[in-house]
């Protein structure tokens, strides 16, 4: 499978994984996992065919592990970042003090104002390196990485979770609780 093919079968699937199941004709459990050999199927119906082989690619190479099998290898879900309401099962986490967010420095003076909500997403989306959070605020525009006091929101009964993939996720980030990165 070449790099545009990976990443062309990589974007489908975190669109009907995440956020569009029904555009395909498939229903994600409460987990969020559909069984592959259906998710494959109906994929081919909807003219985007693709290999179990193809897939076994996309999700052992994607190099964000957007995807996970269960540990049986018969259903797959994204790892996080759905729009659809799934319950990903995840048990709360001790974060460490401190984490970071990327955004674009257009949306920096709203964020400092009224702080990190999940907007369409389910939760709030996290990274333990400012590398992560930097890649991640260029995907919007000229990139700007907040550090997110993670110790303070803990102390004070905020939930946080660790997806499969290493993105701590949590439900919203107070604007007293951030501020921008400098170095």
């Amino acid at each position: 499978m070449d790099e545009k093919s990976t990443v062309r079968t990589s974007k489908f699937l975190s669109r009907v994984l995440r956020h569009d199941p029904a555009a395909i004709g498939i229903v994600l459990d409460e987990g969020g996992w559909v069984d592959v050999e259906e998710l494959l199927a109906a994929s081919t119906r909807a003219g985007r065919r693709f290999s179990r082989a193809e897939l076994d690619h996309v999700v052992a190479n994607n190099n964000k592990k957007r995807f996970a099998y269960s540990d049986d290898g018969l259903r797959i879900r994204a790892s996080q970042g759905h729009s659809v309401e799934v319950d990903l099962g995840l048990a709360s986490a001790e974060p460490p003090p401190v984490l970071y967010h990327g955004t674009a420095t257009a949306t920096l003076p709203l964020v400092l104002r009224e702080g990190l909500k999940p907007m369409s997403r389910q939760d709030v989306h996290l990274s333990a390196d400012v590398e992560t959070a930097l890649r991640v605020g260029s995907r919007h525009g000229r990139p700007v990485v907040l550090v997110v006091d993670a110790a303070a929101l803990a102390t004070e009964g905020h939930i946080f979770r660790l997806s499969a993939n290493g993105v701590w996720l949590t439900d919203r980030v107070p604007p007293a609780h951030l501020r921008q990165y400098t170095g």
